[in-house]
């Protein structure tokens, strides 16, 4: 999510969510019998919700917009492979007080992982990588890793410049146990560029000079990134990886598929999804679409930089580069549900989305940050929630998905026979919680 709630969805992102373990018999059965899905907007007494809990849902939303916490927000929510709720809410515009629109394309940042993560496992189904594929069988410059090992109190060279030469001086690099393998990537335990307990940089970030150059593409960067420190010995710790390790998998995408990532996704992803409104570099007759961001600073909305600079780009980031819809998210989020297939087209194998949404680092997340990570684990690029009660996120026990720093989030509760989409572009401590449990209480049947 966003923050984790506030890490989970913004910074997590650039991104986080939650995600799932085994899916229920009963709803495998359902949904492979009833996995049709499309955009008629149904009475929520057809699905077991009630229309006063729905309009509530849209008062906890406006509750937020009206404190001045967001600008505008888009939401979707459907039940049972049937659209129940589908609203715009709030300004896209602080100047002019133009309302929000649906069809209105949000910086999607770490939301994008998820879409990345599938690309990777399409790979594996087509026989062209196994998920213990040490990265190196496709990126050679990734052959034998070394770890940093920083001195004590490291972490101040972080936050003090001056100090920060004289820590790097002293970090010492150790042989990597093994190396890092393509599900190291997927799970963020691989070490690659990754965030600490702190949330702050990993201590590989103090001997580690590469560099993005302007106007590169992504394999020249990944080629450039594969003598990297690690910041920890491979498979012992999750820590967020928010760029690199990402990043690292859709070039293996574009290695194994022999095509560019963005003429992957758009054949093999968006297409067959009916993604309409999904790009790397988003077209000149939808540019007015695309949101402006902005940030609250002394009292006032402010409009902000993009993260990911001024685009077009030839630079596909596989781990925050994407910009969508709320529509398109639903629609790649309802094949998840329907493990693998949407509408009769079949994009991965059940078996495989089951490995997707299952818990594969142990306790490993949920030791992460305990505050805000008890109570969850962690897939194939998807967050899952194992202890609803601990994780208090409003969502059920092997509910799946993840967000982006700027706030978009889409996720399934399989539980709650459930997909929904939260779209906004300022992360806020508890508007996606709110929202999820406004959900919750909506349910009737």
């Amino acid at each position: 999510m966003t923050d984790i709630r506030c890490a989970r969805r913004g910074f997590l992102g650039l991104g986080a969510g939650l995600a799932a373990s085994a899916l229920a018999p009963s709803i495998l059965a359902e949904t492979s019998r009833h996995g049709a899905f499309n955009w008629t907007l149904h009475r929520p007494e057809e699905v077991g919700m009630s229309r006063a809990g729905l309009e509530a849902v849209r008062a906890t939303v406006q509750k937020h917009i009206d404190s001045n916490e967001q600008t505008g927000v888009v939401t979707a929510i459907a039940r049972r492979n049937k659209l129940v709720w589908y609203e715009a809410q709030g300004v896209r515009d602080v100047k002019t007080g133009a309302p929000m629109r649906k069809d209105d394309l949000f910086r999607m940042m770490s939301s994008t992982k998820p879409l990345t993560a599938v690309c990777v496992l399409m790979m594996m189904e087509a026989g062209r990588l196994s998920l213990d594929d040490k990265v190196s069988r496709f990126i050679p410059s990734f052959k034998d890793p070394k770890v940093a090992v920083p001195p004590a109190g490291w972490e101040r060279a972080i936050a003090d410049p001056a100090l920060r030469a004289k820590v790097a001086s002293e970090v010492k690099l150790v042989p990597a146990d093994r190396e890092i393998t393509v599900k190291d990537l997927l799970t963020h335990t691989s070490g690659l560029s990754s965030f600490g307990s702190t949330l702050g940089p990993g201590p590989g970030s103090l001997v580690n000079t590469i560099k993005h150059v302007e106007g590169e593409a992504l394999a020249d960067y990944i080629n450039r990134l594969g003598s990297s420190a690690l910041d920890f010995q491979p498979g012992t710790l999750w820590r967020y990886s928010p760029l690199d390790g990402f990043e690292t998998l859709l070039r293996v995408v574009e290695i194994t598929s022999g095509q560019p990532a963005d003429a992957f996704m758009r054949e093999r992803l968006f297409q067959p999804l009916g993604m309409r409104d999904t790009y790397f570099n988003v077209p000149e007759a939808k540019q007015g679409r695309l949101l402006t961001l902005y940030e609250r600073k002394d009292g006032a909305w402010r409009t902000a930089p993009p993260m990911f600079g001024v685009r077009p780009t030839k630079y596909f980031s596989g781990a925050g580069g994407l910009m969508s819809t709320a529509h398109d998210y639903m629609q790649f989020e309802a094949m998840l549900f329907n493990h693998g297939e949407l509408n009769g087209r079949r994009l991965l194998r059940p078996s495989t989305v089951a490995l997707m949404t299952r818990n594969q680092v142990g306790s490993l997340f949920a030791d992460w940050i305990p505050p805000v990570t008890a109570g969850m684990g962690f897939g194939l690029g998807l967050g899952i929630t194992l202890d609803p009660a601990v994780a208090k996120s409003g969502r059920s026990r092997g509910a799946f998905g993840w967000g982006g720093a700027y706030g978009t989030e889409s996720w399934a509760d399989p539980e709650l026979e459930l997909t929904a989409a939260f779209f906004v572009q300022q992360p806020v401590r508890g508007a996606l919680t709110d929202f999820q449990e406004a959900i919750r209480k909506a349910i009737v049947a």
